[in-house]
């Protein structure tokens, strides 16, 4: 291709303008494996390594290094951007920039956001005056890597999709879905995953995905952290960043997004042609999933979904616009968004004791109505599947319509605590303790000289284990009661304060009654009994002076 060509053709494909791309290099820069393949194929973890390799021969300006490596052994790439470029996370936090972190392929079999963010990384390495002058940049083009070279056919590993023809698969090579790891921290994976982020502590997590199911009239759809616990942050993304994010992606990009959710209504059950729908749906606020995990952290958090039936081209640049969108946005709003981060910070580190965090939520008993668009489904008389991903007896017409319905979009608490000044468990606890470690949480020896304190016991009333295993686990849930004494400290006691930055997450993960805790995983399964006491006491005063 000539010169001026791939200049113009990478401008208008990406709305980057063309006088802005560096031509010394513009005609060997590479192009990832759907773009040479016209969204024919997606790109192997070679083809990725090949891709970042170039870059690198070509001199593009970005700091690469290495987020982990797989159960298999295979590097995961990070890249660093920005201008100034930066190396360490010292020099990122020097700059005064919101730092920004994406992550592409954490379901293997969803692939468009793996091409889109290797495309956006060249885009703007090789482009002048972008939100690299404003922002850090992190990528994660190809988290899971060894799930990514489970090749399968799409009617084996993605049945839903509207191409390619084969994908890889989603959980990893342990057949664990990175996206409900969070928690539990069990793959290498998810545990490299945590320690960046308590490295580089970014201002904005952002999670690339492509969703199936309901037939919906957007091209990508799109959630903040759902967990209460996420307070201002949460809020902030939801209310103000992503509204304005959607009124972009209209009127710059000509991509209609919207709220990430599914139609109750099931094709089956009636015809969605002529019946009213009863609402659209978000999916779950636990902190198994990526997204709700990273709002534990008081940090902006943001889920992307493209849409599995569009075309692969299409998700491919629906997603890329919404990055680019959403970066520059970032941009524009660093001080605030940075602002966010810090006032929560500082709130915790002082020990925000008195706040009512919530460990246990529902959806909403409150929907919003909002019009909604979905596709007209029409019947066909044929009991066989002549559609990829559609019901039997239907077919798609391309036909929108919009209907106002509720709109089930977040979640509201119903069950708070509040931190404690402390956290007492048993060195013993050694899985428990490494799992705090790994969230980025301090764990202690207490003060010299703390020998008693005034602790708040839970006794088990009832335990309830699901019967059917979930990610190689039964998930457990205590109900009882706190209970207030003076006890003595047992020398073997470890400490977890209640004035760090992670203490929201320690409470989420230590507190016996919470939805998605480390009792929820089993850690403590072999010291738990009716009748008996949970083994992490909540400190609420000590008789010396431990602080």
């Amino acid at each position: 291709m000539a010169l001026g060509a791939l200049i113009t053709a990478i401008a208008c494909s990406h709305r980057v303008p063309p006088e802005r791309v560096q031509s010394p290099i513009a005609s060997r820069l590479p192009h990832t494996r759907a773009e040479r393949t016209s969204y024919a194929e997606t790109s192997t973890y070679a083809d990725v390594i090949a891709f970042i390799d170039t870059l690198q021969r070509l001199g593009v300006q970005m700091s690469r290094q290495e987020l982990g490596r797989t159960t298999e052994g295979r590097v995961l790439p990070l890249l660093v951007l920005s201008r100034p470029q930066v190396t360490t996370p010292e020099q990122a936090r020097a700059l005064n920039r919101p730092v920004v972190y994406v992550q592409a392929n954490i379901h293997a079999g969803e692939v468009e956001g793996k091409e889109a963010l290797l495309a956006l990384v060249r885009d703007l390495a090789t482009t002048r005056n972008n939100v690299l002058d404003s922002i850090v940049l992190i990528a994660v083009p190809i988290y899971n890597a060894d799930g990514n070279e489970r090749f399968e056919p799409q009617s084996v590993n993605r049945t839903e999709q509207n191409g390619p023809e084969s994908v890889g698969q989603r959980p990893n090579a342990q057949m664990l879905d990175l996206n409900r790891d969070y928690v539990k921290a069990e793959a290498p994976e998810t545990r490299a995953s945590l320690a960046a982020f308590e490295k580089w502590n970014p201002d904005v997590f952002v999670d690339l995905h492509t969703t199936d199911g309901s037939f919906h009239g957007y091209a990508l759809t799109y959630a903040p952290s759902l967990n209460p616990a996420a307070r201002d942050a949460g809020a902030y993304t939801r209310d103000s960043l992503l509204p304005e994010l959607r009124r972009r992606m209209k009127a710059r990009d000509g991509f209609e997004v919207f709220d990430y959710g599914n139609f109750d209504t099931q094709y089956e059950e009636r015809d969605i042609t002529d019946t009213v729908k009863s609402g659209w749906f978000t999916y779950d606020h636990r902190p198994r999933f990526g997204t709700n995990y990273f709002g534990l952290r008081q940090r902006i958090s943001i889920l992307s979904e493209a849409y599995s039936h569009d075309p692969f081209e299409r998700r491919v640049k629906s997603t890329y616009a919404f990055v680019h969108e959403l970066l520059s946005l970032v941009a524009e709003r660093g001080a605030k968004i940075r602002a966010i981060g810090s006032a929560a910070d500082a709130e915790l580190a002082r020990g925000a004791f008195g706040a009512a965090i919530p460990i246990r939520s529902r959806l909403t008993t409150a929907p919003r109505t909002l019009p909604v668009i979905f596709e007209v489904m029409a019947h066909t008389g044929d009991s066989s599947l002549t559609q990829p991903g559609v019901p039997r007896g239907f077919r798609r017409t391309g036909v929108m319509k919009t209907q106002p319905m509720p709109v089930y979009d977040r979640f509201e608490p119903v069950l708070t605590r509040t931190i404690p000044r402390a956290w007492l468990l048993p060195a013993g606890d050694t899985l428990a303790i490494s799992l705090l470690r790994e969230h980025g949480i301090r764990v202690e020896r207490p003060a010299a000289g703390m020998t008693s304190a005034r602790v708040s016991r839970f006794e088990v009333d009832s335990l309830h284990t699901q019967p059917k295993a979930f990610q190689g686990h039964h998930e457990a849930q205590l109900t009882g009661s706190w209970h207030d004494t003076t006890a003595q400290v047992p020398n073997d006691m470890l400490m977890v304060r209640g004035d760090q930055p992670q203490a929201i997450a320690a409470l989420y993960l230590l507190d016996p009654e919470s939805d998605d805790g480390l009792v929820t995983w089993n850690v403590f399964d072999s010291e738990l009994a009716p009748g008996k006491a949970f083994p992490v006491w909540r400190v609420v005063t000590d008789d010396t002076n431990s602080r």
